[in-house]
């Protein structure tokens, strides 16, 4: 296990966790100004595994966006809080700066280390291009079962997202507007250059043919480039997420690619939009665990059944 995981706070720009033993930063939470084109929001960039290797990408030069890992909003009612192109049906990808928002900063509820465990708490409002309030957010990023034996680390991220229009958000993606397996939207991470041509695992099945499917949890595993060997990312739904839509909640599916880039998002409007109404709430919870080496899908069900939520 780990010591007290010690947090350093750069006012206005980020909060990076550092692991004692080792003195590997394990994340930076980055929530100062970005650029208007690229919907400015907060991130996690870089994530490193407990050896030190990084395993999230920041503005690659096919999406200048995509910056590691990250909680979007490609098609929200006409707008688009992902950043970049927007999806148009029958047009393809345009530029149209005119719809893209951004995810504001409000203020840190809680930033704390003890016990092993961290954890960052923020408030966000969500605007569309001309700013208008249209929602607010309650984050909560917790870090957690830090094991320098089986060398992985764990995070929780809980978000809750209240419509504050006086009409429903419409959540979308691309696929919702006409284009084939571009399901992405919600929780969006983007692995390194390296990672491409990874290997994507989940409960019962494997390989990119999972792009668009239900499972409780899936994993990539990509090899690194400056360093011997591998990491996997296991990335999983919270019981109360109801990712199948049994409970009669919007079901979820999986977005992801290994070519031409690594990517995974648990999407909460890959077929169908999501509507939320005025002054409701969307509350998603989800895992995501950073290990090194390359975890077979025995492993990631047996630290998943260990590790319970």
């Amino acid at each position: 296990m780990t010591g007290t995981l010690r947090i350093a706070h750069e006012h206005g720009d980020r909060i990076t966790l550092t692991e004692p033993a080792t003195g590997i930063e394990l994340f930076s939470y980055v929530y100062g100004p970005e650029a208007a084109w690229e919907a400015p929001k907060p991130y996690l960039h870089p994530v490193r595994t407990l050896a030190g290797d990084i395993v999230t990408d920041y503005r690659p030069n096919d999406h200048r966006w995509h910056k590691g890992l990250q909680l979007t909003a490609s098609h929200l009612s006409g707008q688009n809080l992902w950043g970049g192109y927007t999806y148009v049906h029958g047009e393809g990808y345009l530029a149209l700066p005119e719809r893209v928002g951004s995810m504001a900063h409000v203020a840190f509820d809680e930033i704390d280390a003890g016990g092993g465990r961290a954890v960052v708490a923020e408030r966000l409002t969500w605007h569309p291009y001309d700013g208008e309030l249209w929602a607010d957010e309650e984050r909560r990023i917790e870090v957690h079962d830090v094991d320098l034996g089986s060398r992985s680390w764990a995070l929780t991220w809980t978000s809750a997202i209240t419509n504050r229009r006086d009409e429903p958000l419409l959540f979308g993606s691309p696929t919702t507007a006409g284009r084939e397996l571009a399901g992405y939207t919600g929780l969006f991470w983007r692995g390194p250059r390296a990672f491409r041509g990874g290997r994507i695992v989940g409960p019962d099945s494997e390989g990119p043919g999972l792009m668009g499917q239900q499972a409780p949890w899936l994993a990539y595993s990509g090899e690194h480039d400056g360093a011997d060997g591998h990491a996997t990312l296991v990335f999983a739904h919270a019981p109360e997420n109801d990712h199948l839509g049994e409970r009669g909640t919007h079901p979820a599916h999986w977005f992801v690619r290994n070519d031409p880039f690594a990517t995974v998002a648990p999407s909460w409007a890959f077929h169908d939009e999501l509507e939320l109404a005025p002054g409701d709430t969307l509350r998603r919870r989800y895992r995501v665990v950073v290990a090194d080496g390359a975890w077979e899908r025995a492993e990631v069900a047996k630290y998943l059944q260990e590790h319970p939520w």
